[in-house]
């Protein structure tokens, strides 16, 4: 009686594949955990390397970003506001332009204020979008005019709100800390009252948010970093109709007794 071949199980069998392939698997989710810290290209490596140090903190390019983009609103912004307060056809639509007349002559004076101390330059005129609407409510009468100033206006500070929401929650510099707690306040408030005209699309304001792309970085004019003679940012030039609104401060608190 001629005996049967032995099937010899191995490595190579159904079983050891399997337990090789999984060993494998494991190997792979195990080794990013212990090489993470020294592996280039991940987030905190781009982070160190675009941070420079400052006597108020570590400087980010975030950062950086997020003070060139307080300028550039109040180049555009401000004289959109004072062309509301003359061509807007209602009470709501100017006063609307009279708080971003205020608002924006405000964190003007306060981000040239960081932007020297930090040795950074600052642009000095709007960017090419910013003039494209600033073309838009120049040529706009009416009614039209009030919408278009309602929904453009609404649209850039919903933007920049989620930037200085980012900005305040992860700067380790001072001063930006700072500057971001003012434009907070300010950049709420020009919403609130941008919406109170009863002119902002909502629905339209919904659908570019959920297919706009993230914006790109808007990099300071100013090399990385500090420098040695930032010079002297040229100021925007408000309407002396209306005084400079004090910082913004926490309310005192109750008197018990």
């Amino acid at each position: 009686m001629r005996s049967r071949p032995v099937r010899r199980r191995g490595i190579l069998s159904g079983t050891g594949i399997l337990i090789t392939m999984l060993a494998g698997t494991l190997a792979a989710l195990v080794f990013p955990v212990w090489s993470y810290a020294d592996r280039s290209g991940t987030g905190l490596d781009t982070l160190n390397a675009q941070t420079v140090p400052t006597s108020y903190g570590p400087l980010s390019a975030l950062d950086r970003d997020f003070v060139t983009r307080v300028r550039l609103a109040g180049l555009w912004e401000l004289p959109a506001g004072q062309q509301a307060e003359e061509k807007g056809t209602t009470q709501a639509v100017r006063t609307a332009g009279e708080h971003l007349v205020q608002g924006h002559t405000f964190l003007d004076a306060r981000v040239r204020d960081v932007a020297g101390r930090l040795g950074l330059a600052l642009p000095d005129q709007p960017n090419a979008q910013q003039q494209q609407w600033l073309a838009t409510l120049n040529t706009a009468q009416g009614e039209e005019y009030d919408r278009d100033f309602a929904n453009l206006l609404r649209q850039a500070h919903g933007k920049v709100f989620t930037v200085v929401a980012q900005v305040r929650a992860t700067t380790r510099n001072s001063l930006v800390r700072a500057l971001a707690d003012d434009a907070n306040a300010t950049v709420l408030d020009h919403i609130k009252v941008l919406e109170a005209t009863g002119f902002v699309d909502f629905d339209a304001l919904a659908r570019d948010a959920a297919t706009a792309s993230p914006p790109p970085l808007t990099y300071s004019p100013a090399p990385p970093g500090p420098t040695t003679d930032p010079g002297t940012p040229v100021p925007v030039t408000p309407s002396a109709t209306y005084p400079l609104p004090p910082a913004t401060s926490s309310p005192p608190p109750p008197v018990t007794g």
